[in-house]
């Protein structure tokens, strides 16, 4: 049985970081895994700058509830969700993803958790597990499915390779280029047709 293992930032809805980033008029909180490929060092990149500017969860959230899947997305994934099973793997929040997963009719989501201290400040993060994407794909193989993954960062790499069929979906030109033998795709149309090509 197949398992589509999809990034969610950048795949289904814009990139939450950068979202804020334009929301409070500070570009250093563009940075995303597209730029950072250690994961540990970007989430406390991004806890500093919050500090440094008094921002919290909730300012994050605010601009969260405010935004919507990218264009085409939810069509995407409804025509997808008809065919197979669906999971997004994501290296976001429980505290950012509800309100997102609401607008995409409810897939199922797995990803990390934020600490926040009783005044909103974010003080740390939780990785569900080590590799969080890469060991997901690996433990659904060790269930008997066989995945298909996609994503557009530096950490959906590991889980592409591991699957039987793995895409880049609006990647940046660096990472399509140090990863040629990555089928890479820009338009929905063209990204289901090919996760419909490696089905069954």
């Amino acid at each position: 049985m197949d398992i589509v293992c999809l990034d969610l930032e950048g795949v289904l809805v814009p990139e939450i970081w950068i979202a804020f980033a334009e929301a409070t008029g500070i570009p250093d909180f563009r940075r995303t895994t597209r730029d950072e490929p250690d994961y540990d060092k970007l989430m406390h990149y991004r806890m500093d700058l919050l500090d440094r500017h008094g921002f919290g969860l909730h300012q994050i959230q605010d601009v969260i509830s405010g935004m919507r899947p990218l264009i085409g997305a939810q069509e995407f994934l409804d025509q997808l969700r008809e065919k197979t099973q669906v999971l997004i793997l994501s290296d976001t929040f429980d505290q950012f993803s509800q309100p997102l997963m609401r607008k995409l009719n409810w897939p199922a989501i797995f990803c990390n958790s934020l600490v926040v201290s009783p005044e909103g400040r974010v003080t740390g993060y939780k990785m569900r597990c080590p590799q969080s994407k890469l060991t997901t794909v690996k433990a659904l193989q060790s269930c008997g499915f066989q995945t298909i993954a996609a994503g557009d960062s530096f950490n959906d790499l590991a889980m592409i390779r591991a699957s039987k069929a793995g895409f880049l979906f609006r990647s940046t030109p660096e990472i399509k280029a140090a990863n040629p033998d990555i089928p890479a795709y820009e338009t929905y149309d063209d990204f289901l047709a090919a996760i419909f090509r490696n089905l069954g």
